[in-house]
């Protein structure tokens, strides 16, 4: 494993994405199999998980909080707050001071530690973030100590850019794969110029880009490939990254060709590594050999600058303009 700075921190280049650790949205991971997959990640050199309080209502914390007290390596776990609905006014107006420290206490408490390396904004609505007072309430849990670091984040280039113009942000989490390849150019540079992190998260497409769907793959009814596919529930973007299934499968088939071998999914999680502005790369896993394949992507060298530029042409020529929702 390698590992890149976040803030004075080395953390692992692979990190460890935790929604399906909280059995809502992919389908059911008991807690044997989590913790199968958490010890495979840190056995692996892995030091680095990212989780929310909604991914399955504080199961993923409390998963992660069990499993921390079987380790004694340096674990940094980042969440997310800002999507509960079971406080005050609900989501999305509640976004006060004692709305957010009480969703980043109850954090805590599912985790079972004193203070969170990282807080996030979870994909609150832009006008939230335009305003800047959900930023001054994430300095304030700064200064009390409940949080090391915060962040956010975001479905748009927009939204990140307005985030980056916040003092104190340490982290941009944001949708980055050979399926949203414009990112880079709209955000990194200023990032870069700012010091802040870039966490990249859905960065095989919801396993588009793992080269093992077919136009047939069927999804069960609880897996947000099924009831999100068209963005029914939540952003496009979180799902296949807002490319149609089928249009995917048949582009993932293009992208495959032009890769060194059929290590699609580690190939595409290198591509993401060889921008140098990225931090880390969160893809999940609900097995432990898709942890394996995964870290395994940071021991590849570099991808050609060919290959680069030959998965950008197919990019700007056939996937772009395919791309649905708000992005």
């Amino acid at each position: 494993m390698n590992y890149r700075d976040f803030k004075g921190t080395p953390i692992a280049e692979i990190g460890l994405g935790t929604w399906q650790l909280g059995s809502a949205d992919w389908g059911n991971v008991n807690q044997d199999d989590a913790f199968n997959i958490l010890k495979a990640y840190t056995d692996a050199g892995g030091n680095f998980l990212d989780t929310a309080d909604v991914y399955g209502m504080g199961v993923s914390e409390t998963v992660i909080g069990k499993f921390l007290k079987t380790t004694s390596a340096e674990i940094h776990v980042a969440t997310k707050l800002g999507r509960r609905g079971d406080g005050g006014n609900g989501w999305p107006q509640n976004f006060t001071y004692d709305a957010m420290k009480r969703q980043a206490e109850d954090s805590l408490k599912h985790l079972g530690i004193s203070q969170l390396f990282l807080e996030q904004l979870h994909c609150i609505p832009t006008d939230e973030m335009r305003s800047g007072k959900v930023f001054d309430n994430l300095r304030k849990l700064q200064q009390d100590g409940l949080i090391k670091h915060f962040g956010a984040s975001v479905e748009t280039s927009e939204e990140a850019l307005i985030c980056l113009e916040q003092d104190g942000l340490a982290s941009l989490q944001i949708i980055f794969n050979l399926f949203r390849q414009h990112v880079a150019d709209e955000v990194f540079a200023k990032a870069k110029e700012k010091g802040v992190a870039i966490i990249v998260r859905v960065p095989l497409a919801s396993g588009l880009l793992t080269g093992k769907f077919t136009e047939t793959t069927q999804f069960s009814p609880a897996d947000h490939r099924n009831y999100n596919a068209n963005g029914e529930a939540f952003n496009t973007g979180e799902t296949f990254s807002g490319i149609e299934f089928k249009e995917g499968v048949a582009l993932s088939h293009k992208i495959q060709a032009l890769l060194p071998d059929e290590r699609t999914a580690q190939w595409a999680l290198r591509w993401i590594l060889d921008h140098p502005e990225v931090t880390t790369v969160i893809p999940g896993a609900s097995k432990v050999a898709q942890v394996n394949s995964n870290v395994a992507a940071s021991g590849l060298s570099p991808l050609s600058q060919p290959i680069h530029q030959q998965l950008r042409k197919l990019y700007d020529e056939e996937i772009y303009d395919k791309i649905r929702g708000v992005f």
